[in-house]
């Protein structure tokens, strides 16, 4: 591990044995609102209601820190509290290899889907609370379950479940050929008749979700979403950035063409 103390921030470098271990994580749950999910990097940001927890953390950051480096943990530590207001950046060793990390999807209807893991992984589970917090019913240490009845919702877990890096995780999301159908079967009144009786309505269905619009939804609409979208995910946004995110956007961008091409009326 090493720790830099910068003008504006922590910064903390470490190996996945530090990052799963169980002061790294309890910080990490008690902080999963305040955090930015950077490409390779968390950023955690101040909380004032959990200031005892993040002087805690600060304290074994310090004790870890000195232990491995062989100096006083009680110097270091007054170092550390100087910088005890600004964000803490955690990111992992630039040697250590990406690990894939499967989530799996399912949709018990068009109103609830559960997201599961195969084993706990806090960082993975964090980034998912962060961005679909609001939605969640209940979970676990290695699920969560979802309210996605209004369009708002279902837009909002499309657009977390593009992200597949967090740290140096790669996520791989799994479902089965029904999820997409059940999960935009709701939608079906807005269109022609049933949306999912055969392929090439399920493939409508998709297109819809691609560009995060209701089915059924108006030309300007597609328009407006599918220009916002393919500028968002265009890949000459992430050119300096590694290639399996390059690979990534322009995965995505290409999707976007298609289903608009797909669903545009010439």
């Amino acid at each position: 591990m090493d720790i830099v103390l910068r003008d504006n921030l922590i910064l903390v470098t470490t190996d996945f044995d530090t990052l799963n271990s169980e002061w790294m994580k309890n910080f990490l749950n008690n902080h999963s609102r305040g955090m930015l999910f950077l490409p390779k990097a968390v950023m955690v940001f101040r909380n004032e209601v959990l200031a005892q927890e993040r002087e805690l953390f600060i304290s074994q950051l310090s004790q870890h820190h000195a232990l491995k480096h062989d100096f006083s943990h009680e110097f270091f530590l007054r170092s550390l509290l100087k910088f005890g207001n600004q964000p803490i950046r955690i990111e992992l060793n630039k040697q250590e290899e990406p690990q894939e990390i499967t989530v799996n999807l399912y949709a018990y209807n068009s109103d609830t889907v559960l997201i599961s893991l195969g084993y706990p992984n806090s960082w993975v589970l964090s980034y998912l609370r962060s961005q679909l917090e609001v939605y969640v019913e209940r979970g676990t240490d290695i699920s969560l379950v979802l309210d996605v009845s209004d369009y708002k919702a279902k837009a909002r877990l499309e657009r977390a479940l593009n992200k597949r890096n967090v740290l140096h995780y790669r996520i791989k999301y799994s479902y089965n050929n029904r999820f997409m159908s059940k999960l935009y079967s709701d939608f079906a009144k807005y269109s022609f008749g049933n949306l999912c009786s055969d392929k090439e309505d399920e493939q409508k269905n998709h297109f819809y979700a691609v560009l995060q619009c209701p089915i059924g939804a108006s030309q300007n609409s597609l328009k407006e979403s599918y220009k916002r979208l393919a500028k968002a995910y265009h890949p000459d946004k992430v050119l300096q950035e590694a290639p399996h995110m390059v690979e990534h956007y322009t995965q995505k961008f290409q999707l976007l063409q298609e289903a608009y091409s797909a669903l545009r009326i010439n």
